[in-house]
């Protein structure tokens, strides 16, 4: 199998970006705001808590937007409001060939939006049907969809706005943010959707970040209180947000060598590894025998996590032994049986293999 996961940021770069982060937050918080707990409620002349206002502030400076919008939900919730504030219903979208996450797609039936489906790996192909199909934009996900992908998404985002700069571009930035140099609104996109509870923040809080006209319209959208993501919250997510970068960069390097210690032949009963986005960046452990759910099963004996939380949430810190993510099942079901996937999490490379080996053995 060959796999082509996106570019991740090394631990230089990673701190970079954690610096770049409290610069943004010194520039919206004066004295001693940041250490206040933040607000509730629809403070006058914002509806919003004033707290959450300032967060969002932070976060389109620092992914250099026009705006940037929390919502509840998580990654789920971010891109269904991004649908329905870019798209109306029974609207065609531009997708990739490949199974669509089974949350997006329930979102997309809500509003009764047809598919109209490209090869996002060939880019020019992908700009050909873009000209000639009724698709009034395009949903773009970073992740991987299938294990053969290889998009490129800062070629492709330019070359479909360059058929149709007017068409709204949505891009699903859940597994990508704080791990790749450029999200998909800093290559073009108008909206970038992801969650904040992926990235060590509290439970249910997503964002959305891109063009103010479309923000503006998911913001009045969740106009009532209820809806509203509350100043402590929005507080929360943002301090968990200053640890991320640095995190997944380790993590990403343990996933590289992890790889190259399996496919040297540590662990018998192992027959191959790749490092894949599937969704997270993890590890794909092909075995010697089809005996994948029996070692997923025996990893959680050595202290794996046998499910995830979040798929990179703070909850999760021993690594995760689980099957191969659905998307890649829809693909080729018959991976089920001899690949397992890994997620470092905040694990080390002599852990996972520790546990991997034992399972086996066991």
């Amino acid at each position: 199998m060959k796999t082509f996961p996106l570019p991740a940021l090394n631990l230089e770069e990673a701190v970079k970006r954690q610096f770049a982060l409290v610069d943004a937050v010194t520039r919206h918080f004066k004295g001693a705001e940041f250490l206040a707990g933040g607000d509730r409620g629809l403070a006058a002349g914002l509806g919003r808590p004033a707290a959450t206002q300032k967060t969002e502030e932070v976060l389109a400076d620092f992914f250099e937007q026009q705006d940037a919008v929390l919502v509840r939900g998580a990654g789920t919730g971010s891109i269904r409001s991004a649908l329905a504030a870019a798209f109306n219903c029974g609207d065609s979208i531009l997708v990739h060939n490949a199974p669509v996450y089974p949350t997006t797609k329930a979102s997309m039936q809500m509003m009764g939006l047809k598919t109209t489906e490209t090869d996002f790996n060939d880019i020019p192909k992908a700009a050909f049907d873009y000209k000639d199909s009724p698709a009034s934009g395009a949903l773009v996900q970073l992740a991987r969809q299938k294990p053969g992908d290889s998009c490129d998404y800062t070629r492709l985002i330019p070359a479909l706005k360059k058929i149709s700069a007017q068409k709204p571009i949505i891009t699903d930035d859940n597994y990508a943010v704080m791990r790749v140099p450029k999200i998909g609104c800093q290559a073009g996109a108008d909206l970038s959707c992801f969650s904040l509870f992926k990235l060590l923040g509290p439970e249910g809080i997503g964002c959305v970040v891109g063009k103010h006209d479309l923000i503006q319209k998911i913001r009045a959208a969740h106009y009532s209180g209820g809806v509203q993501v509350q100043g402590p919250e929005a507080m929360e997510a943002l301090r968990s947000l200053v640890y991320t970068p640095v995190a997944l960069a380790i993590q990403a390097q343990v996933c590289e060598e992890t790889v190259r210690r399996l496919c040297g032949g540590e662990v018998k009963g192992v027959k191959d590894a790749f490092v894949v986005n599937a969704q997270s960046r993890v590890i794909i452990a092909e075995l010697a025998d089809d005996n994948a759910a029996a070692v997923i099963e025996k990893a959680a004996i050595f202290g794996a996590a046998p499910y995830p939380v979040g798929a990179e949430s703070r909850y999760e810190i021993t690594p995760l032994f689980y099957r191969v993510s659905g998307t890649f099942l829809e693909n080729d079901p018959g991976l089920a049986s001899r690949m397992i996937r890994i997620n470092p999490m905040r694990a080390g490379a002599d852990t996972i293999i520790s546990i991997l080996r034992k399972a086996l053995d066991k």
